[in-house]
């Protein structure tokens, strides 16, 4: 294995080791996953594991995604939690016991406008440096929104390189706080988007009712009855008639939500809210339909959002499990080849996963001060 180098000369960047580190809009904790990799293709895949947030971190990040809109960058609460945020991350990388030559540092979401031309993850990246003693790539999606891109989602080159092997047309979706759909072709196409709600409104909904942090394997939801007048009113939001490629905040939905799951029971909002997401995910408009779709996220373990993509879709639906993949470790994978193409500077993200005008390339690295 080669050891981590910048070059100027892209074909001397051998395969190397990488760390990601994705925290994402579930705000449940840090996934840390270990890869070999050139950017382009995946060698090998390694360990993977998970560091859960402690419930008052979870919390203070929760209270921040409300009122992200409104802080200054520089907002001492802001900085507070970025340091926290950088301390849970490092101790996530620490737990693959595993040396590395780059980790990819995505940071926790607290804002996602990419028609403001803001996106804002928070987290210390020098900070993370200095504790790991490596290089970190961070700052993913910036280079992408200024140049008028959505910003999300980034996985799609991931997800293509992971599936080089496998039958196309195939459908990946990710079911996180906000879901994301990728549709590989068997011409190379790599089309993308946020497609809607994922377990982000679900887990609120839960939340708020029962202070369960999530509806385990989706008992509540297959407990209740889908109201379909809230879904009609839920499914008339005027993102699903936008074209792709776009993207979502994670509290897009929020007030329509509020309004849609008046007076129902939590089994019922519950139902109505799994029939939510699926049903913008089935409507996703793709070239020709699938061979396969294959289910990432923590989604895909929710029983009742499983049967309701699979009695809206034609074809079989699968968890990525199915094809050998780690679908709680997919994410922090992705971030791991992020890093490395960043330091290679190969693109991103496409015009057609993002909207940008031409692919991108993004990321910062920061290295460590050896020194201190």
């Amino acid at each position: 294995m080669t050891r981590y180098r910048f070059s100027e000369h892209q074909s001397d960047f051998g395969p190397c080791g990488a760390i990601g580190l994705m925290s994402g809009t579930s705000l449940d904790g840090v996934d840390a996953a270990f890869i070999e990799t050139d950017g382009e293709r995946i060698f090998s895949v390694g360990p993977a594991a998970t560091l859960f947030y402690e419930d008052s971190l979870r919390l203070a990040l929760r209270r921040l995604l409300d009122c992200a809109p409104n802080l200054a960058p520089d907002d001492p609460d802001v900085a507070g939690l970025s340091r926290l945020v950088a301390v849970r991350h490092a101790e996530a990388a620490a737990l693959l016991a595993r040396s590395a030559e780059i980790i990819g540092f995505h940071g926790q979401t607290i804002l996602h406008d990419a028609a403001r031309r803001r996106t804002w993850q928070i987290g210390d990246a020098d900070l993370l440096a200095h504790k790991t003693r490596l290089p970190v790539a961070y700052d993913f999606r910036r280079n992408d929104v200024e140049a008028g891109g959505e910003g999300a989602p980034l996985a799609p080159l991931f997800h293509a390189a992971l599936a080089a092997d496998l039958g196309k047309p195939l459908l990946v979706v990710n079911l996180g706080g906000v879901s994301n759909i990728t549709w590989l072709g068997a011409d190379g196409t790599i089309l993308a988007c946020d497609s809607g709600p994922g377990n982000g409104p679900l887990d609120d909904w839960i939340f708020a009712h029962t202070n369960q942090a999530f509806d385990h394997d989706g008992e509540i939801a297959l407990s209740g009855i889908v109201q379909e007048d809230r879904l009609e009113m839920l499914l008339s939001d005027p993102y699903f008639a936008r074209p792709a490629p776009k993207s979502l905040d994670r509290l897009q939905f929020s007030s329509l939500v509020k309004r849609a799951m008046e007076g129902l029971s939590v089994a019922d909002g519950a139902a109505t809210l799994v029939e939510f997401t699926a049903a913008a995910i089935a409507t996703v408009p793709v070239p020709t339909p699938p061979r396969r779709v294959l289910v990432t996220g923590g989604g895909r373990h929710n029983a009742a959002m499983m049967g309701a993509l699979q009695r809206k879709i034609s074809v079989p639906v699968e968890p990525v499990e199915a094809v050998g993949w780690d679908g709680d470790a997919l994410e922090a994978q992705c971030f791991a080849f992020l890093a490395v193409r960043t330091a290679r500077s190969l693109p991103l993200s496409l015009p057609t996963t993002t909207g940008v005008s031409i692919p991108m390339r993004g990321g910062r690295i920061v290295m460590p001060n050896l020194r201190a």
